[in-house]
């Protein structure tokens, strides 16, 4: 299986949040992968596609991401 890049693990992240977060560990993990193969260091969301598209959801979802090793920002 090929490795995914930061937009297919980005996607599935997004599926995982829509299925009560379903696998978002693995996820995480892939997208962590994913990073590191890019050269990325932020993970970027749409904030629309997210299922707490508040304040406190989005803090929430960086602190979690931020506990896996994954720093997260959202775009405009």
């Amino acid at each position: 299986m090929s490795e995914l890049t930061v937009a297919e693990a980005t996607e599935n992240i997004y599926a995982s949040l829509r299925a009560d977060n379903a696998d978002i560990d693995a996820h995480i993990a892939t997208l962590k992968a994913a990073l590191t193969r890019e050269g990325m260091k932020q993970a970027v969301f749409d904030p629309t596609k997210l299922a707490q598209n508040n304040r406190q959801g989005r803090k929430l979802m960086q602190a979690y991401f931020r506990q896996r090793g994954v720093s997260v920002r959202f775009s405009e």
